[in-house]
């Protein structure tokens, strides 16, 4: 993968972090209940904590040879096709935040697989670590509130 193309997937991944950081704040406005009102800003700071690292990436310190060459960035995979709205149920709220989490993690994933450079392998594994922490948090509260009714 060239170097432009690196940057270009890793402007999406900032991008995307963005987006996380203002669904969830959205989201948060969105609920009744404010335990999950807080949990939702805390997945939002943490999304802030992630885009601050991914931006403070050094790109001149990439050469080509870093970056192992894959043809298909897959960034269409990762990107999100439902996002929070004020007529959502707690239900779909949680759906909704359970597949943005699923969705950044394979994108962590698949970066860390593209690169070379330890450093960054380290760092987007991290990251795919992290995001899967969130899905798990939202699964349980999924598990104990809307499985458990039905």
């Amino acid at each position: 993968m060239e170097r432009s193309q690196f940057k270009e997937t890793l402007e999406f991944a900032i991008q995307q972090e963005q987006e996380a950081v203002d669904a969830y704040t959205a989201a948060a406005e969105m609920v009744t209940r404010a335990n999950i009102a807080d949990m939702l800003r805390g997945l939002a700071k943490q999304e802030v904590g992630h885009k601050r690292r991914l931006m403070s990436i050094d790109l001149s310190g990439i050469s080509e040879a870093h970056v192992r060459d894959i043809p298909d960035l897959k960034i269409a995979e990762y990107a999100t096709d439902v996002d929070f709205s004020p007529t959502m149920d707690y239900q779909q709220v949680l759906t909704v935040a359970m597949k943005r989490e699923e969705t950044a993690r394979n994108l962590y994933l698949h970066l860390a697989s593209i690169s070379d450079e330890s450093e960054l392998r380290e760092l987007f594994e991290f990251l795919a670590s992290e995001e899967a922490k969130h899905k798990l948090l939202l699964e349980k509260e999924y598990d104990e509130n809307i499985l458990t009714e039905n």
